[in-house]
C-alpha cells in the first residue's frame, strides 16, 4: 500500500457522521437522548409526494437510466415554483440542472470552477463543506465574518482592503446556518456589486428560505445578479425530504453547461419516482408553507424555552431551522454540550464546528416534536 491521497489529510470526518455513532451507541445503551444538533426534518412529505413516488416506482417502464439534466416536466415544475416564490423567469432548458442535493452539488462547482491555488471566500461561521470541498480540489479557504447584528451582513470593508487577486468563488447562505441570520435584498446587492467589482463568482446556497422567513429571496431576483451568481436550492428542508436527495442549480446558461460536464461524468441521473415526488412537491402551493411555518414557530418558541433555562442568549427576529445561542460567561459550549449528552441526554451542536467564530455557541435544531423539546425542559432543573 503506497498510501491515501494527499487531499485526505486536508479534511476530517464531517462531525455529524462521527458524533452521531456516539449518539447512537448511548441509545443502543438504553440512554433516552433528545437530538437537538442535526438538521433533519422529522416531519413526513406531503401525501402527494409518496403517492407520485409509488405510482411511479409500480411500473415497470420507470426503473431505468435517467437523463442527466432530469425530465423536462421536473425542470418545468422547478422553474413554475421559481417564479411562483421569488418572483424569478428561468429557462427550464438551460438556466436549471436538478441536483442529486445540494451537498454534492458543492463538490460540482467547485470542481468546476476551482484550480489548485485559487482562493474562495467561505463564511464564518458557516457550513463545514464549503471549507472541506475547497480544500479537497487543492483551493484556499478564505474566511470572512459576518455582522449578527446587521442581519448577516458580510464585512465587505474588511475584505476590500485584503488581496482579492486570487479569489474565484465566493460562498454565500441566506437565510444563514448556522446562526439563522436572515440577510436581506440590501445585502444581497452590496454582494453582487461586490462580485461584479473583483470579478468573483457569487455561489448563493439557499435550502432555508421557507423556513421561519417573512418574504423568501433568492439572489436571481436581484438586478444584474444573473451575471455573476448562481444559486443552489433543495427539497430536504421545505419539503421534508432530506432523504430523497433533491437539490437544484439554477443561473446563467453557459455556466450550468460546464457544471454537466463534471456532474454527467459522476452519476447517472435520479431515479424516475423521485423525480415526480418532487414535481409533486414543487406543485404543492402556499398552504403547505403557512402550515410547516406554524409547526417551526411553535417549536422555536419552546427552544428558546429551553435556551433561557439554560442562561443561554439568542436573536428572536432569526430565520431557518435552527437557534444560535451564546453560552454565558463563566461556561464554554464544550461545557455544556458534555453536560447536556452526559447528564442530560440531550443532544446539541457545538459553534466551533462551523468555524473560529463559532467558538462560545451553540446550536439547536427545530426537527423535534414540541413533546420532546418539552421533555428536553423538564430535565433542566433551575
Amino acid at each position: 500500500m503506497k498510501g491515501f491521497a494527499d487531499r485526505i489529510s486536508t479534511v476530517e470526518e464531517y462531525y455529524f457522521s462521527a458524533k452521531l455513532r456516539e449518539v447512537n451507541q448511548l441509545i443502543a445503551d438504553g440512554k433516552p437522548i433528545i437530538n437537538l444538533g442535526i438538521g433533519s426534518p422529522d416531519l413526513a412529505p406531503d401525501r402527494k409526494v409518496t403517492e407520485a413516488l409509488k405510482n411511479t416506482a409500480d411500473n415497470q417502464q420507470s426503473h431505468g437510466y435517467q437523463t442527466y439534466i432530469g425530465i423536462p416536466e421536473l425542470r418545468a415544475s422547478i422553474a413554475h415554483y421559481y417564479a411562483e416564490s421569488y418572483g424569478v423567469r428561468l429557462n427550464p432548458a438551460k438556466e436549471i440542472l436538478p441536483m442529486m442535493g445540494s451537498k454534492e452539488a458543492i463538490m460540482h462547482l467547485s470542481m468546476t470552477f476551482l484550480n489548485p491555488g485559487d482562493q474562495v471566500l467561505i463564511p464564518d461561521p458557516g457550513y463545514p463543506t464549503y471549507a472541506s470541498v475547497t480544500k479537497l480540489v487543492g483551493a484556499e479557504a478564505i474566511y470572512y465574518s459576518l455582522d449578527l447584528a446587521k442581519k448577516g451582513r458580510p464585512n465587505l470593508e474588511e475584505l476590500e482592503n485584503s488581496d482579492l487577486s486570487k479569489v474565484k468563488i465566493m460562498w454565500i447562505n441566506y437565510p444563514h446556518m448556522p446562526t439563522g441570520a436572515p440577510g436581506s435584498r440590501e445585502i444581497l446587492t452590496e454582494l453582487v456589486a461586490f462580485a461584479k467589482k473583483h470579478d468573483i463568482v457569487l455561489l448563493h446556497d439557499n435550502p432555508y428560505s421557507h423556513i421561519l422567513t417573512k418574504e423568501p429571496i433568492s439572489i436571481l431576483s436581484i438586478p444584474g445578479a444573473n451575471e455573476v451568481a448562481m444559486e443552489l436550492n433543495s427539497l430536504s428542508k421545505t419539503f421534508n425530504m432530506p432523504g430523497w436527495r433533491v437539490g437544484m442549480l439554477l443561473g446563467r446558461a453557459d455556466w450550468i453547461s460546464e457544471v454537466l460536464k463534471v456532474k454527467s461524468n459522476m452519476d447517472s441521473g435520479m431515479f424516475l419516482g423521485i423525480q415526480k415526488g418532487a414535481i409533486a412537491a414543487l406543485n404543492l402551493g402556499e398552504s403547505w408553507f403557512s402550515d410547516l411555518e406554524h409547526v417551526y414557530q411553535s417549536r422555536r418558541k419552546l427552544v428558546w424555552k429551553l435556551a433561557d433555562k439554560l442562561n443561554l442568549s439568542y436573536s428572536t427576529t432569526d430565520s431557518g431551522l435552527f437557534v444560535w445561542c451564546k453560552v454565558p460567561e463563566g461556561k464554554t459550549a464544550d461545557q455544556l454540550v458534555d453536560e447536556l449528552l452526559y447528564d442530560k441526554n440531550i443532544f446539541i451542536t457545538p459553534g466551533k464546528i462551523f468555524g473560529s467564530q463559532g467558538e462560545g455557541y451553540v446550536r439547536f435544531s427545530l426537527c423535534m416534536p414540541e413533546f420532546k423539546i418539552l421533555e428536553a425542559i423538564n430535565r433542566i432543573k433551575i
